[in-house]
C-alpha cells in the first residue's frame, strides 16, 4: 500500500470525521448539513495544502492540535459548564448554550433538520 500520496490525508481527515459522526454526531444534530459539509471540505483543503507545502508531519500536527481541542472540550469544558461531554446531557443546557432553544419543546419528528 503506498501512502505517499495527498489522497492518504483525505482518506485520515474522512476517517476521523466518520469516527466523530458516528459516535458524537448528535452534538451536531441541529447544525445545518451545508455547515457540516463545508467544515470536512476545509478541513482537507487545510491538511493538503499543509502537507503539500509543508510536509506531512505539520498537517498531521494541525491534525492532532484539532483533536486535543476536542477532547478538551468534551473532557473539561463542556463538564464545567454541568453537560456530559459524551451523551451532551441534558439536553436543554446543552441545546441553551448553541442558541437550540427552539428546538426544546417540539415533538421528535419535529426536531429533526429536514422532515419540515
Amino acid at each position: 500500500m503506498n501512502t505517499d500520496t495527498l489522497w492518504f490525508e483525505i482518506a485520515i481527515v474522512c476517517g476521523i470525521t466518520a469516527f466523530g459522526s458516528i459516535f458524537f454526531g448528535h452534538f451536531e444534530e441541529h447544525t445545518p448539513k451545508f455547515r457540516r459539509v463545508l467544515k470536512l471540505i476545509l478541513f482537507n483543503i487545510v491538511v493538503v495544502l499543509l502537507s503539500k507545502y509543508l510536509g506531512r508531519v505539520w498537517s498531521f500536527g494541525f491534525l492532532a492540535i484539532c483533536l486535543l481541542g476536542v477532547v478538551y472540550i468534551h473532557a473539561i469544558w463542556l463538564p464545567g459548564k454541568g453537560i456530559n461531554g459524551l451523551t451532551g446531557e441534558p439536553k436543554e443546557k446543552y441545546y441553551k448554550m448553541r442558541g437550540w432553544e427552539k428546538f426544546l419543546n417540539k415533538p421528535k419528528e419535529e426536531n429533526v433538520e429536514g422532515n419540515h
